[in-house]
């Protein structure tokens, strides 16, 4: 563990904008997360806030609140947010600034690199402090080409896809990996995401960050070297965007490159619009779709999980019984009741595989 951090998330703590922070929240073997800072939500604790459960993360409205008032002090300040096009805000430099001259390094996941900012650049070398922008791209000579080597891989990968952008894709590929761990099974999680690395996830690499020359590379480099080390007996992979996303299109890169022939698949009934596009009134397709063009790749669709952001729990129950009758595979909601129906199907499906 790097030591204590706090999250800054702007006012926006119980937006899937926040998700960043929502991750670190819920589970972090990088960091100790200490409190949060967001003047909308100051005085809760962030797990309430964050799915009702409490987490004995404390929410203060400004740094200096944080400074004044809690009793540990941190080592780190981590951006929290996902801005649009991953812009760093003249707000949030401002609390940053605050954080490098309280003594604390600087953590972000966003495009916008901190170390680019001259005033943050100038303050972090003056205190002897880090900026540790997480998107920032490797260097060629850290990067893969795509060799073929993931058939070497002889466990079962699978890709836990969406129909949209902030669905909670990495919450319930983390869900699945750990409920597989506590029922014994050798389970590991691929990060794709600058949120997975900052919660200390061993194996993976940041996909919109890498040049698409190496993306595949880079994925099936993560894959073996797990399969290699750990030696796995179950591997998922958390998904970005979506297949049929028009803005930035996520998906066969999994099922071609990866060798991903098994997908949960993870949807928002209560959704309408592509993330971002509500005001052009872009439309998410019909989950079908998603299962045709998923089996036109050659792998299948094991189960769902569903996002019922919006929906009344009646509508959420009634939403899984419809999805379970049209597609005929489980479906969980995992925020709410678990994955317990997935965990079913995935080990159904691992006791197809040679024993590793």
């Amino acid at each position: 563990m790097d030591g204590n951090a706090i999250i800054l998330t702007a006012g926006i703590l119980n937006s899937p904008n926040a998700k960043t922070a929502h991750g670190l929240i819920r589970a972090t073997s990088r960091y100790h997360i200490t409190a949060v800072i967001d003047h909308q939500h100051a005085g809760r604790d962030a797990g309430e806030v964050l799915d009702g459960i409490r987490r004995n993360i404390p929410i203060y409205a400004t740094i200096d609140e944080f400074l004044a008032q809690h009793g540990e002090k941190a080592s780190f300040c981590i951006v929290g947010v996902a801005t649009h096009g991953g812009l760093l805000p003249d707000s949030l430099i401002e609390e940053l600034s605050q954080a490098l001259e309280a003594g604390m390094s600087l953590v972000s996941g966003l495009h916008h690199f901190m170390c680019d900012n001259p005033r943050l650049a100038e303050s972090a070398a003056r205190k002897g402090l880090q900026l540790i922008d997480v998107r920032k791209p490797k260097s060629r000579e850290e990067l893969h080409f795509w060799s073929g080597e993931i058939y070497e891989v002889k466990c079962p990968i699978i890709a836990v896809l969406g129909t949209d952008c902030a669905l909670g894709k990495r919450t319930t590929t983390l869900m699945l990996t750990q409920a597989l761990q506590q029922k014994g099974y050798n389970a590991h999680m691929i990060y794709t995401g600058q949120t997975g690395w900052l919660q200390g996830l061993k194996y993976g690499f940041v996909f919109d960050s890498t040049l698409n020359d190496f993306v595949c590379g880079e994925f099936e480099h993560a894959i073996v070297s797990c399969y290699r080390n750990e030696q796995p007996d179950i591997m998922l992979l958390e998904g970005q965007a979506s297949l049929l996303n028009p803005s930035g299109p996520c998906g066969p890169e999994y099922l071609i490159s990866a060798n991903a022939r098994h997908v949960i698949l993870q949807h928002a009934p209560g959704r309408k619009y592509v993330e971002g596009w509500e005001e052009a009134g872009l439309e998410i397709p019909p989950v079908s779709r998603f299962v045709e063009l998923i089996n036109l790749y050659g792998s299948r669709v094991i189960g769902m999980a569903l996002n019922t952001s919006g929906l009344s729990p009646e509508e959420a129950l009634a939403a899984k019984t419809a999805y379970e009758q049209e597609f005929g595979v489980p479906v969980s909601l995992p925020v709410s009741q678990g994955v317990d129906e997935l965990l079913t199907a995935i080990e159904a499906l691992r006791a197809t595989y040679p024993a590793a």
